[in-house]
């Protein structure tokens, strides 16, 4: 990603013009993706292995790829589809599909409601649609650069908050293979923000903490690592909302970077800084 994801407005390119269009049409395929994982929501799922585990979340992705990959397919022919929804970096060229059929899967696996269906497309490294689906509630929220972020259709507004004192933030916890580095910067950042912030939630998955940023209802992010399936929809729906989008030390963020905030622009500076410490 050549630019950085910080304000409003990121630059469409070819075929742009079609964009509202074939978001209209990601968000239909979303949904039913969605329907599908909801009709297989309920009870806990048993297992007693990581292997046990392995197999219940990939029958949960599997069913809502099935939805998905023909779908997606019919709309944009020439995308390439990225397999690898644990993966980071930056993308080759061209049109890319960054879904995440499942985000927040080991919830629905516990019978929790905090999971959903992603669908981003990535074009030449800029994201340019993002669908997020929540079939629990039947919320969708959507972006589309230059165009703003919408849930339902209603525009999306970060907050105005100026004070990270009166702030709830929130981070996402590493994944359980994660770098010990990692793990351990994770603790410090969140007892430095329960010294700075009123509130501090800490739970998965990623991107429902950032649909709450782009609404205003979470004044800031962060997360250490991640992949773009984790953060790509909610940069995209955090910009689109006025807010910004930076790493922890306040340089722009591009899928490659080992941090990320998102926050409404009159905290960014002080969650920047209390990340820092």
């Amino acid at each position: 990603m050549p630019d950085s994801i910080q304000t409003t407005g990121i630059a469409a390119t070819a075929d742009s013009s079609s964009d509202p269009d074939l978001l209209a049409q990601t968000v239909i395929a979303v949904r039913a993706a969605g329907s599908a994982l909801r009709d297989r929501f309920g009870d806990v799922t048993r297992y007693q292995t990581r292997e046990e585990l392995m197999r219940a979340l990939a029958a949960n992705d599997d069913a809502a790829l099935d939805i998905l990959r023909p779908r997606l397919a019919l709309l944009r022919p020439d995308a390439r589809l990225v397999e690898d929804e644990l993966a980071g970096g930056a993308l080759p060229p061209g049109e890319w599909w960054v879904l995440d059929p499942a985000e927040g899967n080991v919830n629905h696996l516990h019978a929790l409601p905090e999971w959903a269906v992603t669908a981003t497309l990535v074009r030449d490294n800029q994201p340019v649609l993002t669908a997020v689906h929540l079939p629990l509630t039947g919320e969708t929220y959507t972006a589309l650069a230059g165009a703003g972020a919408h849930l339902d259709g209603r525009p999306l507004h970060v907050s105005q908050t100026t004070d990270l004192g009166l702030s709830l933030v929130a981070t996402s916890q590493a994944r359980p293979d994660e770098d010990d580095t990692v793990v351990r910067r994770i603790g410090s950042s969140i007892t430095a923000m329960l010294f700075d912030a009123l509130v501090v939630r800490t739970s998965v998955p990623a991107t429902l903490h950032l649909l709450n940023v782009a609404a205003g209802r979470i004044d800031a992010f962060w997360q250490f690592a991640g992949a773009r399936a984790d953060l790509l929809p909610g940069a995209l729906l955090v910009a689109e909302a006025g807010g910004r989008i930076s790493d922890a030390e306040g340089r722009p963020w591009t899928p490659e970077s080992e941090s990320f905030v998102a926050a409404a622009p009159g905290v960014h500076a002080q969650a920047v800084t209390t990340l820092s410490r």
